[in-house]
């Protein structure tokens, strides 16, 4: 049995081809519309968030040889725990990391490395600021930002009722709120940073497949300034940064055991 931690397009793609391969699975997913696609390809999922402790009896429950962590590049709690759970289960834990973008440094793009700091240079900066970071790092934006004279805070994220719930306990005001789901053309970015005045972009180096070559080429064109979230580092475990060459791993650390 191979445990994914999955919830996204990739990892979706991840799943079904250790499937294919002929490898029993287990997805764990946050959210049941992530489960319901992948129960739709044939892969069974389990819905909810996961402690180490959780995780690691999971593992013992399901006899798992092995942990495949597909999640987000962002999350770093999902990524830590299974790390945790792996070690206590004594068994490897295999990385699919997407491959990052290869983002062209200019005068109007900023690397940090936290979203405190984003915040931080958000907070010197004059006019509209548009989050396409999410909603679970909003609450750092939010206070760092909400208040401040010449600053109009926009929030873009997924069109959920929590979300929602969170930016009227936040104080973000519905006129600010941008709630879509991507991906996000270039094309379609353009029409929103125009639409709002955006004058500062922040995102996250999410990957291509995280559509942030498009937010930085809208910006680009539209010459506004871009913060670029780097991602967290990863060293634990075997590293890979395709399917193909998660089977590859899977199959070799099998025929080892």
């Amino acid at each position: 049995m191979i445990f994914v931690l999955a919830g996204t397009s990739d990892a979706r793609e991840v799943a079904i081809s250790l499937k294919d391969e002929g490898f029993q699975v287990l997805a764990s997913v946050v959210t049941e519309s992530g489960a319901k696609s992948l129960e739709e390809a044939g892969i069974e999922a389990r819905v909810g968030r996961l402690t180490a402790e959780d995780m690691g009896q999971l593992l013992h429950d399901i006899g798992a040889a092995f942990v495949v962590d597909a999640s987000h590049p962002f999350a770093e709690e999902a990524s830590k725990n299974a790390v945790s759970a792996t070690k206590a289960a004594n068994i490897p834990y295999i990385r699919y990391e997407r491959q990052s973008s290869a983002i062209e440094t200019n005068e109007n793009i900023t690397f940090v490395s936290s979203y405190k700091e984003a915040a931080e240079f958000a907070a010197k900066h004059k006019g509209v600021v548009m989050l396409t970071t999410g909603s679970k790092t909003l609450a750092t934006f939010a206070k760092k930002l909400l208040g401040l004279p010449d600053i109009r805070m926009i929030a873009r994220m997924l069109p959920r009722k929590d979300n929602m719930e969170l930016c009227d306990e936040l104080g973000v005001e519905q006129r600010n709120i941008v709630a879509m789901q991507g991906p996000f053309s270039k094309e379609l970015n353009v029409a929103l940073y125009k639409q709002y005045g955006v004058t500062l972009v922040i995102t996250k180096e999410s990957g291509k497949i995280g559509s942030v070559d498009d937010k930085i080429e809208a910006a680009k064109e539209l010459h506004l300034h871009v913060v670029v979230i780097e991602r967290p580092k990863q060293h634990e475990g075997y590293v890979v940064d395709s399917k193909e060459a998660v089977i590859k791993t899977v199959k070799k650390l099998k025929e080892a055991l």
